[in-house]
């Protein structure tokens, strides 16, 4: 399959280099189409990897994952272009972390709305759904560097394309992909950021993820 991923940084990376892993041709994303850390990253995944701008990725991938930070994934995803995200499936990884006055940080989408939200409201004619963005970028591709089994969630409005991207995840290795809804459940998904990192900062570590027990 052809997948688009935007974005260059941790995230970015460990996303398009798992994908490139488990047989797919990936196109990594940034602003500028001769970007350094994109020209690395393809010439590192060999020949199911390229990169290029926004545009080009979306373009590119049946399915785009949107890796860029938080307070800058509207503006990448709309230098990708509305016609090149029509019909397909997005999946947003990141998360409304504001920083702006120090740590701990709040969410810049507040509590009644969410990033994946308001992707999914810009985008009207893309599938989104929320996936990925509970855990460190070292365990989304990587679930099996955890010492036991745990979940992954997703949300979305579209019954498909989560289908979808579930079946990705478990092509990374996720056994249980737990799908929480429509994409209002992103705002918990996206609050419980805020749970992840006091966890992290407890226990020295952010490798670690939940398991819901019955």
């Amino acid at each position: 399959m052809k997948i688009g991923v935007l974005g260059t940084g941790m995230v970015g990376s460990a996303i398009a280099t798992r994908l490139a892993e488990t047989g797919h041709d990936v196109r990594m994303g940034a602003r500028q189409a001769d970007n350094e850390k994109a020209k690395a990253w393809s010439a590192s995944a060999g020949p199911r990897g390229s990169h290029g701008t926004f545009a080009d990725a979306a373009s590119f991938g049946e399915i785009v994952f949107s890796a860029t930070r938080g307070d800058t994934a509207l503006d990448a995803l709309a230098a990708a272009g509305k016609d090149n995200l029509k019909g397909k499936v997005l999946v947003d990884v990141s998360n409304p972390l504001d920083f702006s006055k120090g740590a701990p940080p709040t969410l810049f989408t507040g509590s009644g709305d969410s990033l994946g939200e308001r992707v999914q409201r810009a985008f009207p004619d893309a599938r989104v759904v929320k996936a990925l963005n509970t855990v460190n970028a070292n365990l989304m591709g990587h679930p099996d560097r955890l010492g036991g089994e745990s979940d992954a969630f997703l949300c979305g409005n579209d019954a498909d394309a989560k289908g979808r991207v579930a079946a990705l995840l478990r092509e990374f290795g996720w056994k249980s992909v737990i799908d929480l809804g429509d994409i209002r459940s992103a705002r918990g998904m996206e609050a419980y950021l805020l749970f992840w990192l006091a966890v992290s900062g407890a226990v020295k570590t952010s490798n670690f993820n939940v398991r819901i027990v019955r």
